[in-house]
């Protein structure tokens, strides 16, 4: 237990991540557990003022006050709490500030802990800021993302990183930065500053080429994504589906994952209200690219629109427990190859290219595809490797600068 008072931002956050603790234990009053959230609330309203000068005491004043500041519209706040109907009834004080919003708040707009410790549930955020030299510059720069010559990277991270994001209007590139905000599906473990300057470029290549097609809520249905599906049968079908989506509003934006990210796809919502689809191609095959774009078109609209969340995916974890990314993977799988027609189907018994082809024809879809579900079914990726159509995706995009 804290039983000195707080000198530094770790000691901080040492404490916040304890009264986090405590809380989710729901202790009562005078219990040891209520008392150690009392002290150690008291220890860090006491550090905030020392280091911060506090606008109001009240959490919503402050974060209109914060708004005022930056220029920052309601839509703004999606990526801290959640959705424009939970934006509205915070900041109308008819919904209550949670944990997860406040450390959101308190890391993306600087807001003080202290006052979000005002909030009627005494909801509590974890003192961390943004620390701009742990972004990977030096990839970026040799990627071409940022154009610099600084030698002195480190100690110049916080103005070459604010002068990439510059073309942005709001923080949504920060989504990977707060829990609130972002739902990642990783084998492994993800860089969240790697992810979070992914996510950047992502919309910065975005900005530079907008649509002027309106995305409607409603787009993305089974028979939406199988008309896309059905583009595969072109050797241009990639580039195909990118222009079909763009014309309903969607933009899909390929650009390579960074080091530390194992990032296969992602379905964001840009500042305008427009779903951006993310593909990294970090396989470069035929069947992935399919399986992977009807994964990120299930969370454009199913998940993306109603939960305010983004979604960062390596499709390469095995992970089942969340419910969204598995109704992803199956609904994926159905559009690609409705079961009827695969359990009807020769493939699944006889594992040759003249069966896989026969159902491809039936479907208007590109072989390849069935052969990534044969090889998915039977857990055997020896299977039909000539089939996949490995190496004939990236080529379609030249202008990307592949690593």
């Amino acid at each position: 237990m804290q039983t000195r008072v707080i000198k530094t931002g770790d000691e901080c956050s040492a404490a916040l991540a304890r009264i986090e603790q405590l809380m989710d234990l729901n202790p009562g009053m005078g219990t040891p557990e209520g008392e150690e959230i009392e002290f150690l609330t008291l220890l860090v309203e006491n550090y905030e003022k020392e280091r911060y000068r506090v606008p109001s005491p009240d959490p919503i004043d402050a974060i209109t006050f914060r708004m005022e500041q930056q220029g920052l519209s309601q839509r703004d706040l999606i990526p801290y709490l959640g959705s424009r109907s939970r934006v509205s009834e915070v900041l109308s004080r008819k919904r209550p500030l949670t944990i997860s919003m406040m450390r959101a708040l308190h890391e993306g707009l600087g807001i003080p802990a202290s006052v979000l410790l005002q909030g009627p549930d005494g909801s509590l955020s974890e003192e961390e800021k943004i620390d701009w030299a742990r972004f990977p510059i030096r990839e970026m720069i040799k990627r071409g993302w940022i154009d610099s010559r600084v030698r002195d990277v480190r100690n110049k991270a916080e103005e070459l990183m604010k002068a990439f994001l510059a073309p942005l209007k709001s923080q949504n590139w920060a989504v990977p930065l707060y829990r609130q905000t972002q739902n990642i599906r990783s084998a492994g473990r993800i860089d969240k500053y790697a992810l979070a300057a992914w996510t950047a470029r992502v919309l910065i290549r975005m900005t530079q080429n907008p649509t002027r097609s309106q995305y409607k809520p409603d787009t993305v249905t089974m028979g939406f994504m199988r008309e896309v599906a059905r583009l595969s049968w072109s050797e241009r079908g990639p580039l195909l589906a990118q222009e079909f989506l763009r014309r309903h509003g969607i933009e899909c934006i390929i650009e390579p994952h960074l080091s530390k990210t194992h990032l296969d796809g992602a379905a964001i919502m840009a500042d305008d209200g427009r779903p951006v689809i993310g593909l990294t191609l970090r396989h470069d095959r035929i069947d992935n690219f399919w399986f992977v774009l009807m994964h990120e078109l299930v969370h454009v609209g199913k998940h993306l629109s109603s939960s305010g969340r983004s979604f960062f995916d390596d499709l390469d974890a095995l992970d089942q427990s969340d419910l969204q990314e598995r109704e992803a993977d199956g609904l994926a799988r159905e559009a690609l190859i409705p079961l009827n027609e695969w359990e009807a189907s020769s493939v699944r018994d006889y594992h040759v290219a003249e069966a896989a082809q026969k159902l491809a024809d039936k479907l208007n879809i590109h072989p390849a595809i069935v052969a990534g579900r044969v090889r998915y079914e039977t857990k055997n990726f020896r299977l039909f490797s000539q089939l996949v159509g490995s190496g004939e995706v990236r080529r379609l995009f030249p202008d990307v600068a592949w690593t």
